[in-house]
């Protein structure tokens, strides 16, 4: 998986109806829904099988190709195969004619910038920007005051049977939280085990 940079975001952006953006709970949001949702971006759901065929096109082409791929380069961990990704996207985007529009993704996506036909806006990292974008899920503090944290047990400043929110970010590092992500307040977290959590500044896309 790869880490989720800085990056403009549109105001809505097209899924479709998987149990990772989708819940059957019109009120309830997934994790990922959650995540936008902090950041003011809310999904429309992919109505009709055609809207779903656009989705899912070009993942069903990757799918079916990056095995193969990955088998013939002998590639077997994730930073290889996705520094070889970066060079397959930028391929992609900068060399492949779009069947429908006629031009390279990269031709007809400056040409909307400098028309000025596009829904992003910048987006600016807040202080819950690693935590929104981890893995989260509420653990117990245990009688002793312990939480596991990996195969240890990890001693945390809270009472005993309260709950806590874990987070395994996509570095591999490993944070406990007492609060919940809220626009209301700053996270406050009680253990950090693993890489510091920093942020890249994203490449920035040629007019």
């Amino acid at each position: 998986m790869r880490a989720i940079h800085p990056c403009p975001f549109r105001d809505s952006t097209v899924s479709y109806s998987h149990s990772l953006f989708y819940t059957h709970d019109p009120d309830a949001l997934t994790q990922l829904g959650a995540a936008l949702h902090h950041y003011g971006v809310s999904l429309l759901y992919a109505p009709t099988p055609q809207a779903k065929g656009k989705v899912e096109r070009l993942h069903h082409y990757w799918q079916n190709r990056l095995p193969a791929l990955f088998a013939a380069e002998q590639i077997r961990d994730i930073d290889t195969a996705n520094a070889l990704l970066e060079q397959l996207r930028e391929h992609h985007n900068s060399a492949e004619l779009h069947r429908e529009l006629g031009m390279t993704p990269l031709r007809a996506w400056n040409r909307a910038r400098r028309a000025k036909r596009n829904a992003l806006r910048p987006c600016k990292p807040d202080a819950w920007w690693h935590y929104i974008w981890s893995i989260r899920y509420r653990v117990r503090v245990a009688d002793d005051g312990t939480v596991p944290i990996g195969p240890e047990r990890c001693k945390v400043p809270a009472k005993p049977r309260s709950h806590l929110h874990y987070c395994r970010h996509l570095n591999g590092s490993i944070s406990i939280l007492a609060n919940a992500p809220s626009k209301d307040q700053k996270p406050q977290c009680l253990v950090h085990r693993g890489p510091k959590l920093e942020i890249t500044s994203p490449k920035k896309v040629p007019l």
